[in-house]
């Protein structure tokens, strides 16, 4: 039988406390950068029309990840252990976000602004991802199987269709039409994908269907999954608002995504325990002797 190992009750009370406080940190300064993003002309004015509708779609899929961020620090800060997973999957999402902003953004008055939230994130994730995913990958087997599934599918899908963009630009030595767009030297979003996004979520839909440890990270990815495509269907909605650049069908299929990696984040969620499994076990009365006969 494994051991599960925990901290001391005060350790744990003081370390719930500081990720409380920086929840809600992360949470007010994204509130108030992406409501200025959206509302203000300023965040954004040295940046192409294209790249800065981009980046008002991402702060819709910001504001969406504070409401859910907020709500998954309350119930962890109670014990759950399905919402610490879910506020995982929301910093995991937005630390992705504001490497974006901190990385592909002209200079401006809300940098330092990025700088702190992305401190905040990558400080709160050292501290708590260990214990947010102490329990392994649970559920019935057709939930992870499903949830695996999403993420193999949703990592291959995006994989090839941001390879099949760039390749050709690299063989014939052309910018790709949509870097001419956004006004950028590299897109990031290409960079953070490709070399650490789309293969961990493989990774992580493979080892979710064999129920291993690191396939309690299926739920996070899938959260994540969920908060990006709508980010992404924001974005695409706002473009083509804007001008004749832009299309509905691809909102469509990405909405799409999102759907599925909603139902599977929802099965998965419904399965994952509320509480730890040590903690699960001890509250459990003890079962009386057997008798032998």
């Amino acid at each position: 039988m494994t051991t599960v190992r925990t901290l001391p009750a005060t350790s744990r009370r003081q370390e719930g406390s500081w990720l409380t406080v920086a929840s809600l940190a992360i949470a007010g300064l994204v509130a108030m950068a992406s409501l200025l993003g959206l509302f203000a002309d300023w965040p954004y004015q040295f940046e192409t029309e294209n790249w800065a509708l981009q980046a008002r779609g991402q702060d819709v899929g910001n504001l969406l990840a504070v409401v859910v961020l907020v709500v998954a620090t309350i119930r962890m800060r109670a014990g759950s252990v399905r919402a610490a997973q879910v506020w995982v999957g929301a910093q995991f999402y937005l630390l992705y976000a504001y490497l974006v902003y901190a990385f592909a953004l002209h200079l401006g008055r809300q940098f330092l602004v990025y700088v702190a939230v992305l401190g905040l994130i990558a400080f709160s994730l050292i501290a708590a991802l260990q214990a947010a995913l102490r329990v392994p990958a649970t559920g019935r087997v057709r939930a992870r199987k499903f949830g695996g599934a999403v993420l193999i599918g949703t990592g291959a899908l995006f994989a090839l269709l941001w390879l099949s963009e760039l390749v050709p630009a690299l063989v014939s030595g052309e910018v790709p039409a949509s870097l001419e767009l956004a006004g950028l030297i590299v897109n990031p979003v290409h960079v953070i994908d490709l070399s650490v996004v789309l293969p961990g979520m493989i990774v992580v839909g493979v080892l979710g269907i064999r129920g291993t440890r690191t396939g309690a990270l299926t739920l996070p990815l899938l959260v994540f999954s969920t908060l990006m495509g709508l980010s992404i269907v924001a974005a695409m909605i706002l473009i083509t608002a804007a001008g004749p650049v832009g299309s509905v069908v691809p909102a469509i299929l990405v909405g799409v995504v999102v759907a599925v990696s909603l139902a599977a984040a929802a099965g998965l969620f419904h399965e994952t325990p509320e509480r730890p499994l040590a903690e699960a076990s001890a509250a459990a009365p003890p079962r009386a002797p057997r008798s032998r006969r």
